[in-house]
């Protein structure tokens, strides 16, 4: 679905700023709104915030056996 979302598993910590860029990325995707009118403006920041959460969870609770991916900046 969010084809250009990146693999965000890896041996160094995953700073909050690409968490939260995936969320909004994701978001966007699912609700179809670019930026969100007034009117929905604070059910959108409130799924981004509940993903990006959701996402830190998922993030650090997870254990293998071997490094994830290499990220390229």
């Amino acid at each position: 679905m969010c084809r250009s979302i990146v693999t965000l598993r890896s041996p160094e910590a995953v700073p909050d700023e690409d968490v939260r860029a995936a969320a909004l990325q994701y978001v966007r995707k699912v609700s179809g709104y670019r930026a969100p009118s007034e009117a929905n403006r604070a059910t959108f920041e409130r799924a981004v915030d509940d993903i990006a959460a959701s996402t830190r969870i998922l993030l650090d609770g997870l254990v293998s056996g071997r490094p994830g991916p290499k990220i390229s900046r």
